[in-house]
């Protein structure tokens, strides 16, 4: 972290110079190639600027240039950290452009990977967070909750980390009795896990010195700056998607949305925490009232990939699979533009896309929670000392996939 001198100094600093630090890309508090570029007067911030740019994917542009399936495979790669979220939102938005209506017992299987993934998620945001003030045990029993869910993950798609479970029109597969005993099995242990965790963290007198009141967002200035999710939630934000724009079917489903006031690191650690606690009410009553029947839209409709043993075995599987595929003859998509969002684990995710009649679409525009967040950070830090930037930037969650378009 080279520095360099500035001069002269800003206004309403000491009479010292000014000192320029480079805070990333490479950097272990950071988690990411992340870059910040500080003015410091001693170890005072005087003003921060992130810099973006060291991760650029054009998952936008690709979004123009794969057709509604093959894209799910970037959405993978943006918030790498919960992928399972991301697939659903991409097919979300693609299906109100097309006006398809997918089965029960899909809209249920995508809110229990879609919650999943939220703890998944936000047991990286809090155990990172942590391990940043120090807290190494509690790092460890975050990350090994989070290889259940990686093993969850794999039975029920075949990939641990790089999902690409939804389609058009339903998932890749049924869910089989074996994940869903695996899930049933995490939820059974993880609620113990997860009070262990706010046992070690809660009261920890060093974390909680190193979080409140650090890095305070009013709710004025919450909504002013669009931030979404836990970020708004812990500052008295009550607003959250599942609750205010029901999608899927999560009108059928009994949870509260968790809120604090106070707005600083501590508050969005402890909204996180509460948020777990919820998925899993949510994963639970998803898998004890799990609809019967398909996965996906029938075949008659030409929108879903087929199965791919009706592919191998019937001639009206082996059509569909060539219609939609090989002659690009699916769905037809009309020349219209939706946007559709979902509660992702880190704030709203949307999806703006705009049909052209083709299997690909026209314009594709992404709304990632991170890119609203990482704009905040500036006013978040100025005023407080050097080490508390890993305590605000642990809080934001902020994920550099998704900031580059």
């Amino acid at each position: 972290m080279p520095l360099t001198r500035t001069a002269p100094p800003l206004p309403g600093a000491s009479d010292e110079y000014l000192w320029t630090l480079n805070f990333g890309p490479q950097h272990p508090a950071t988690h990411t190639t992340l870059r910040l570029v500080l003015k410091l007067d001693g170890e005072r911030v005087v003003e921060a600027i992130p810099d973006i740019g060291y991760l650029h994917s054009g998952f936008e542009k690709l979004g123009e240039h794969l057709d509604y399936n093959q894209y799910v495979t970037i959405t993978d790669r943006m918030n790498y950290i919960s992928p399972m979220a991301n697939n659903v939102a991409w097919h979300n938005a693609v299906e109100k452009l097309c006006g398809i209506e997918i089965t029960p017992r899909c809209k249920y299987l995508r809110i229990i990977v879609a919650e999943l993934a939220r703890i998944s998620d936000h047991l990286l945001c809090t155990g990172a967070m942590g391990l940043d003030v120090g807290a190494f045990t509690f790092f460890l029993y975050a990350f090994y909750q989070r290889e259940r869910l990686y093993d969850i993950f794999e039975s029920l798609c075949g990939a641990r980390f790089t999902n690409s479970y939804t389609r058009v029109g339903g998932v890749a597969q049924d869910v089989t009795p074996v994940t869903l005993e695996k899930i049933r099995a995490f939820l059974k242990d993880f609620p113990q896990t997860l009070n262990d965790m706010e046992r070690l963290l809660n009261r920890n007198r060093i974390f909680t010195d190193r979080t409140k009141g650090v890095g305070v967002l009013s709710k004025e200035e919450a909504i002013n700056t669009s931030s979404t999710g836990p970020i708004a939630r812990a500052s008295g934000v009550p607003r959250d998607l599942r609750k205010d724009e029901p999608y899927l079917a999560y009108a059928d489903f009994d949870f509260n949305v968790v809120c604090m006031k106070t707005g600083d690191c501590y508050a969005r650690y402890l909204v996180r925490m509460e948020e777990m606690k919820e998925s899993l009410k949510i994963v639970q009553q998803a898998i004890e009232n799990l609809p019967s029947g398909p996965v996906r839209v029938g075949e008659e409709e030409r929108a879903a990939l087929p199965d791919k043993g009706k592919v191998y075995q019937t001639i009206e599987g082996l059509i569909t699979h060539f219609e939609l595929v090989m002659a690009n003859r699916g769905v037809e998509v009309p020349n219209e533009e939706a946007y559709a969002a979902i509660e992702a684990p880190n704030g709203e995710l949307g999806f703006y896309l705009v049909g052209d009649g083709s299997d690909v679409a026209y314009r594709a525009r992404c709304r990632p929670p991170s890119f609203i967040h990482f704009a905040i950070f500036p006013r978040l830090i100025v005023g407080h000392t050097l080490s508390d930037i890993v305590a605000v930037l642990g809080s934001l969650n902020i994920i550099a996939a998704e900031l580059d378009r």
